[in-house]
């Protein structure tokens, strides 16, 4: 069997933030898929609860100094590195200063979700983009864990679709129980806005109405090639439009091992 090269794009790892079902399955999933012979990659953002020195986090400074422009602002992209040596495992991390640093998760100390979520998660998948990229690293199959990554389809198969690191890239949508109340703002879909990603795009975002945690998932799911159910319940919406737009779906496995062996058989089945 040829080895793939596995991307895992996620909102959350343990230990670098508490354990939950997203972060658990983020850090051990990849263990054990590296364990399997493939080679990994594994990104999240740089949340400013994350303790740099405890964490030994260091920034990658071939990697940073570029910008990135979204609704017409440059942001700059600065990417951090840590091991987790117990799995051999490097985690790469998205950060920036106003996005990230000064931020929690999604939800200020009052438990108010932050009003920049959408542009938040827009630099997070264009920060990892960009950083495969300068990595000259052509990933095969890229695996999304979270909402905050649910835009990362749409922009690996239309706005970096002539990019030979992601050309022939599948990808995989993990859907959680992650909701989140706040809709996006109403310019959400115009900042969206890079390269092919264009007028006709954004008018089928704006098409859904109501940016909302099940519209998002479902904008993941329209451009994904496959979709696995990360959680014993997943909405029945999204469940429905996942059997209707009749993609290849993983139901959940609440073994550990056994979900390891069919989500490996997956990437293969749609690589």
């Amino acid at each position: 069997m040829a080895q793939k090269k596995i991307l895992y794009i996620t909102q959350e790892i343990y230990p670098y933030l508490e354990e939950s079902t997203i972060s658990n399955i983020s850090r051990y999933l990849p263990q054990a898929i590296q364990e399997r012979g493939r080679e990994i990659r594994t990104f999240m953002p740089k949340y400013g609860t994350i303790n740099e020195r405890r964490n030994q986090l260091h920034e990658v400074i071939r990697l940073s100094g570029m910008n990135l422009i979204i609704d017409d602002s440059d942001h700059s992209l600065i990417i951090k590195v840590a091991s987790i040596q117990a799995a051999r495992m490097q985690v790469y991390f998205i950060d920036n200063e106003d996005f990230f640093q000064q931020k929690e998760l999604f939800v200020d100390a009052n438990g108010e979700e932050y009003d920049d979520n959408g542009e938040r998660s827009i630099f997070f998948v264009r920060g990892v983009m960009e950083t495969i990229k300068k990595l000259r690293w052509i990933p095969d199959i890229i695996h999304c864990h979270g909402w905050f990554t649910a835009l990362a389809p749409l922009y690996i198969k239309r706005g970096y679709a002539d990019d030979p690191c992601f050309s022939n890239a599948k990808v995989v949508y993990s859907v959680y129980d992650d909701v989140f109340t706040k809709s996006f703002h109403d310019s959400f879909a115009d900042k969206l806005r890079f390269d092919t990603i264009g007028d006709s795009e954004i008018d089928l975002v704006k098409a859904r109405g109501e940016m909302d945690f099940v519209n998002l998932t479902k904008l993941a799911v329209d451009y994904s090639d496959g979709v696995i159910q990360g959680v014993p319940a997943i909405d029945k919406r999204i469940k429905a439009y996942v059997k209707e737009k009749q993609i290849p779906f993983l139901p959940y496995k609440a073994d550990f091992d056994q979900s390891v062996e069919e989500i490996d058989a997956f990437y293969d089945k749609i690589g």
